[in-house]
């Protein structure tokens, strides 16, 4: 099945609930990124978080996760929109640190002196970002604390992602549980008793669960109601246009420099790892638009 994501509530609107499969995005990504088995796993738990964060989103409003938590990975930098994109990256891709079991520890890699930051797009200029301390590297704690600290929502936040021996991505996966204010203490048991029922998530993806089953099992008891489903994938929204755009924003000095030095250029989008080569013709289009320009050629946003 296509990766997915579906919204649902119980207990009468009280408790929210979110689940996602996004197996074939974390592939794609890992595929793209050359990232090794810890990356992979990291990555991936970022991407499925940024998915799950987009699920209220609107077409182009977008959200974007950046996790800094100090340690071998570096960044990670994850993106949704309300269409269902999903992109990131991660700082040093080929990182793989496996505790002395040979278990990959993420949060040693992600690191525990840092900072979660999480930027909310809603366009016309409306951004907001919110930042809490990060507590264990292990993303979706991170989250978790998140919603607690910055936001006072009680949230429970699962992210997995299970690899085969090679190293690619088995199945990956996550779900993103709230309590409303009106939210009663009977309900608050009955959902730990459920998600401890339901164990990891990623073996339950694993095991042929799709995100209705994991909400479900959620919510069971709690008179569950889905409310939609969305299909996710790894798209970029970077193109040979927005790229020509940043070269503009270098002015016309330095393409005037790269031209004469190397008659050439190419550019490499971080969050999908695509190539953009850029001919010497090319280049003298740009630097004659740049001159024609002059000082108000500004910066363009990727």
């Amino acid at each position: 099945m296509a990766d997915h994501l579906v919204r649902a509530t119980g207990a009468g609107g009280s408790v929210r609930a979110l689940a996602a499969v996004t197996t074939s995005l974390v592939a794609e990504a890992a595929r793209r990124h050359h990232t090794s088995p810890l990356a992979t796993v990291a990555l991936g738990r970022a991407l499925t978080g940024a998915a799950l964060l987009g699920a209220n989103l609107k077409g182009k409003e977008k959200v974007t996760l950046r996790i800094e938590g100090g340690g071998p990975l570096g960044a990670i930098v994850s993106s949704a929109d309300g269409d269902g994109n999903v992109r990131g990256y991660v700082g040093n891709p080929g990182v793989d640190v496996p505790d002395q079991t040979g278990r990959l520890d993420v949060g040693v890699a992600v690191g525990r002196r840092g900072f979660l930051h999480l930027t909310r797009d809603m366009g016309l200029q409306n951004v907001y970002t919110g930042t809490s301390a990060l507590v264990t590297g292990e993303i979706a704690e991170d989250l978790t604390h998140y919603f607690w600290n910055s936001e006072q929502v009680p949230s429970a936040v699962a992210l997995g992602v299970l690899l085969d021996p090679d190293g690619t991505v088995r199945a990956a996966g996550g779900y993103m549980v709230q309590l409303m204010p009106a939210a009663r203490g009977e309900d608050r048991d009955r959902l730990e008793q459920n998600l401890q029922h339901l164990g990891t998530v990623s073996l339950a993806v694993d095991a042929g669960l799709v995100a209705a089953d994991l909400v479900r099992g959620a919510l069971g008891g709690l008179d569950s109601k889905l409310l939609d489903r969305q299909d996710l994938r790894f798209r970029c929204r970077c193109s040979p246009e927005r790229v020509e755009r940043v070269l503009l924003s270098l002015g016309a000095a330095e393409l005037r420099d790269m031209l004469e030095r190397d008659g050439r250029a190419e550019l490499r989008c971080e969050f999908c790892a695509q190539m953009y080569p850029f001919a010497a013709d090319q280049l003298a289009r740009l630097l004659d638009e740049a001159e024609r320009k002059g000082p108000e050629n500004t910066k363009a946003n990727h």
